[in-house]
């Protein structure tokens, strides 16, 4: 692994244990999906490369635009699936015919898959990347490099 990726694994792991709070984005109090990845984007990064508007549970499903996955190509890099890199952020679509809407980090490939996401009920944890979630992948993102 590259220094980047494992300091977006060693950041994403601190998080492990925050709760689970919709739209917020603070280590330790409370974060979404989303705000794992702008918390670990600051911690690694720096500030944030745009402000995040206001978002209700159910965004952009009424009108089935996929604004996150357009996001994270604005501000991510994007790689084909299979060639995933722990550090990478995942995109996973929760239902089928229903937008992507839930993130998290690759954290490890081997022995077994795992990743690092805030999921309501549960808050962030590190899970099993097992076939169900691998099946719910649907782009995957690499953060930029540092401009030093």
């Amino acid at each position: 692994m590259t220094r980047l990726q494992q300091e977006i694994v060693a950041e994403a792991r601190r998080w492990i244990g925050t709760p689970y709070v919709h739209q917020a984005s603070c280590r330790g109090n409370g974060c979404d999906c989303l705000g794992l990845i702008r918390g670990v984007w600051r911690a690694v990064l720096g500030g944030e490369p745009a402000q995040v508007p206001a978002y209700t549970a159910d965004w952009s499903e009424a009108a089935g635009a996929e604004r996150l996955w357009e996001a994270a190509r604005q501000h991510l890099i994007e790689r084909p699936v299979s060639a995933a890199r722990p550090g990478d952020v995942l995109l996973f679509r929760m239902q089928g015919g229903a937008v992507a809407k839930h993130l998290g980090f690759l954290c490890q490939t081997d022995p077994s898959p795992a990743f690092v996401h805030a999921y309501s009920g549960h808050g962030v944890v590190e899970n099993s990347l097992s076939a169900p979630w691998a099946r719910r992948i649907v782009a995957c993102f690499a953060f930029p490099e540092r401009i030093n």
